[in-house]
This record gives C-alpha cells, sequence and structure tokens, in this order.
C-alpha cells in the first residue's frame, strides 16, 4: 500500500512535469491541425479556434473543416443576438434602427447558410459547402453596405470588427474546404 506522503510525492512529481510540458494539454492531433491551417489564409486564428475544442482531437481534416464552421454558426448567431438585442434598446433615430435590424436578418441568414455548409461537409459535398461559407461572409458584407444607404449613420466599430471577425473564420474554413476538395 503507498503511503500518502509516496502518493503526495507522486502527485507533486506528475504535477510538475504537466507544467513544465504543456504539449500535454493540446487539445487535438496538433501536426494534422498545424498542416490543416496551414492550408488556410488565418493560421494563428485556425489554430487557435480548432485546439480549443476538445472533439478536434478524434477528427480528420473534414471533422476540423465542420468545427470551424460551427466555431462560424456560433459567431454568425452570437452577432445577430447582439445587433437584435440593441434593437431593444430606445433609439431615436429610426434609420439607426433599420439599418440594425437589416444586419441582425443577414447575420440570421449568415448562420443558416453556416448550418447548411456543416451538413454539406457531413454528406462531403464541398461544392455546395463553399457555397454556403462563401454566402455566409457576404452576407456579413451586406450588413456594412446597408448602413451606406443611410449617409448620416456611421458603421458602428463593433459591429466592424464582428464582420471582419466572421469574414475571417469564413475564410479559414473556405481553406480547408479548398485542402479537402483537393
Amino acid at each position: 500500500m503507498v503511503s500518502s506522503s509516496s502518493f503526495f510525492l507522486l502527485l507533486l512529481v506528475v504535477g510538475i512535469t504537466c507544467t513544465q510540458n504543456r504539449s500535454l494539454f493540446v487539445n487535438g492531433d496538433i501536426v494534422l491541425i498545424q498542416k490543416t491551417c496551414k492550408t488556410t489564409k488565418f493560421y494563428d486564428l485556425c489554430i487557435s479556434s480548432l485546439q480549443s475544442d476538445s472533439t478536434s482531437s478524434e477528427a480528420d481534416t473534414k471533422g476540423l473543416a465542420i468545427i470551424m464552421a460551427k466555431v462560424a454558426v456560433a459567431n454568425a448567431t452570437n452577432t445577430n443576438t447582439y445587433l437584435s438585442s440593441n434593437l431593444l434598446v430606445k433609439n431615436t433615430n429610426d434609420n439607426l434602427k433599420k439599418a440594425l435590424k437589416q444586419c441582425a436578418d443577414k447575420y440570421s441568414a449568415a448562420g443558416m447558410a453556416l448550418q447548411n455548409s456543416v451538413q454539406d461537409l457531413t454528406s462531403e459535398l464541398y461544392d455546395y459547402a463553399y457555397m454556403h461559407v462563401m454566402a455566409a461572409a457576404d452576407y456579413a458584407n451586406a450588413c456594412h453596405n446597408g448602413f451606406k444607404r443611410y449617409p448620416r449613420l456611421v458603421y458602428p466599430p463593433e459591429i466592424a470588427a464582428r464582420e471582419e471577425g466572421l469574414k475571417r473564420i469564413c475564410d479559414v474554413v473556405m481553406g480547408i474546404i479548398d485542402a479537402l476538395a483537393n
């Protein structure tokens, strides 16, 4: 039987070893993730997104594309929620309300397109998946363009940052799909 001091010593050694060897905490097959992310425009975004998902450890390249598409769905849904909640705030500017409503609708459509891309990836319909991801990125751009219809409205920096974020995530997904299709 192991004494409590020996057990404590064992835990201490394992703890020190684990903290010195951070690769033990990396989720996923780091070699496959790195190889896959090298095919994308935004390597660091790809790496951080895939490593933060515990399912990446069991995923092949198609699975990594699905994980990234789900990250994009979450981003679009979150932005839609953000925009919708801003509609509830009392704004006296009717044009701002209209622009925010149009943007919320665009991000809702982006989320649906990205959900379709997940289904397409699952069915290995890579051309359709790519098309849906491209459409989602374009919906984010359409939000920006919608603000241009109202000359006195300034495109809010928070929405601009969200737009850029979704476009980058979509670029990562499209890069992985390109690698799958070849």
